[in-house]
């Protein structure tokens, strides 16, 4: 009852819009600038659904969208100690990262955000292509490219891309 009362009190609360990265780009794509919204605390989604581990297992796909949820979150609140932002980015091309995380100073970086070890590969993928699509004169090279999963141990790929376990996540 006292979380139905809190979510209906203050209907924001529970979750927060996550904003599109507006860089220059080369390319004449259409970017896509719709917010995305996420939960501030994943388990308020867990808990309204009755969901158990169990439960959660049997949906990976689900589970993997309370994870980004869940690093969306807390790079929101490592990038805000250091006067940042976290965006994402989705273009018509089918380009899309989780998040880019801005500093007021420009410098930024993009991560991906997968669950398991498994989709490691197809991420990195996806910020190499990222990555060429951006016009880094304009926006300046990225810091970093990353992937944050949710578990494992962290080290940096040949192609630079660095694999962060969601724990290793700090400022």
């Amino acid at each position: 009852m006292a979380g139905q009362f809190f979510l209906h009190w203050n209907p924001v609360a529970p979750s927060a819009n996550q904003p599109a990265w507006r860089p220059n780009l080369r390319s004449k794509a259409a970017l896509r600038q719709a917010p995305r919204r996420h939960f501030c605390d994943p388990s308020l989604a867990v808990a309204a659904l009755g969901g158990s581990p169990d439960r959660l297992l049997k949906d990976l796909e689900w589970l993997g969208l309370l994870f980004e949820s869940l690093v969306i979150r807390d790079l929101r609140v490592l990038a805000q100690a250091l006067d940042g932002e976290v965006f994402h980015y989705r273009d018509d091309y089918g380009i899309e990262v989780d998040a880019i995380v801005q500093l007021r100073d420009g410098r930024w970086g993009a991560i991906e955000v997968k669950l398991g070890q498994g989709q490691v590969e197809a991420a990195a993928a996806g910020l190499l292509r990222f990555r060429q699509q951006i016009d880094t004169r304009r926006t300046g090279e990225p810091a970093f490219l990353a992937v944050v999963c949710g578990s494992g141990y962290g080290y940096r790929r040949a192609d630079g891309i660095a694999v962060v376990p969601v724990g290793a996540l700090g400022p």
